[in-house]
């Protein structure tokens, strides 16, 4: 790997482990623990459970298929909303 890109590499990992650390101090600092193994973003979930799009689980929040108590937004950050990583409904296959 080249020297400039090496250099590009190494900053892009320090850049993200300084947010990752003040993500933690900022939820810390709130009362909030997250184990990021348990909640994901919509986009994940939807990966994760072979769902079609997005707009699947959106709905079943919309719908209250997905409990609220299973439901995280952060306002903090950017609004990201995680949801509880667990299956809500089981879908038939097409």
């Amino acid at each position: 790997m080249k020297k400039e890109n090496r250099d590009k590499l190494d900053s892009a990992i320090a850049a993200s482990r300084e947010a990752q650390q003040h993500a933690i101090l900022l939820l810390t600092s709130i009362g909030e623990t997250i184990d990021l193994n348990d909640w994901v973003t919509i986009k994940e979930y939807a990966k994760r459970f072979d769902l079609e799009s997005t707009n699947v689980v959106s709905n079943w929040i919309r719908r209250g298929i997905i409990p609220k108590d299973n439901i995280k937004d952060f306002p903090e950050f950017n609004n990201i909303r995680l949801i509880k990583a667990i299956p809500y409904r089981v879908l038939e296959p097409a």
